[in-house]
């Protein structure tokens, strides 16, 4: 609208600005130019959108297509390496290494056991002589104790703890015969 506003302006007024009519033509010409340039825009990213989203599918049809490939192969393979092996074989094979670490634990065990030169003694007969010399130095450590000497004069009938107590408890018996 504002071109057309223009353009009927520049027509009307021709004889006082002949350079006007110019300059709305070539303006009116660039913004067609653009929008042809925006609608040719738009159209090669779209075009080029197209391109990428077919370039992706077409390396993951290839990556799948080498995943397949190479679990045929490792199919394959583990075929040839079971072909040789029977079962029986194996566990008979399993068998054999089991009785080897066997024999290997005992020869062990054979070498790591001191030889008998004297050495086995009975656990029970050493405690028992263990604990006889223990006592014997107890007794001897008791012998060189000094004990106090036993006082001369007579104790008290009852302990001055055991008398308080008492008188506690009486005065309790009075306290609790005056309450009631």
């Amino acid at each position: 609208m504002f071109v057309g506003l223009v353009l009927h302006f520049s027509m009307t007024y021709e004889a006082f600005l002949p350079g006007l009519c110019f300059h709305c033509y070539a303006a009116l010409q660039a913004l067609k130019r653009k929008k042809r340039y925006e609608k040719q825009l738009s159209q090669i990213d779209g075009t080029l959108s197209t391109i990428e989203f077919q370039r992706e599918a077409l390396e993951n049809s290839h990556t799948n297509t080498e995943v397949l490939k190479n679990m045929g192969y490792a199919a394959q393979a583990m075929k040839k390496v079971h072909e040789n092996m029977d079962l029986n074989k194996i566990d008979d094979l399993m068998q054999d290494i089991t009785e080897q670490q066997d024999v290997a634990q005992e020869i062990s065990d054979a070498i790591s056991n001191r030889a008998a030169f004297g050495d086995e003694f009975d656990e029970d007969e050493l405690m028992a002589e263990l604990e006889e010399l223990e006592q014997e130095e107890l007794n001897k450590g008791m012998r060189d104790i000094r004990l106090p000497s036993v006082p001369s004069t007579s104790l008290p009938s009852r302990p001055a703890s055991t008398r308080k107590r008492a008188e506690d408890e009486d005065e309790m018996k009075q306290l609790a015969a005056w309450a009631s």
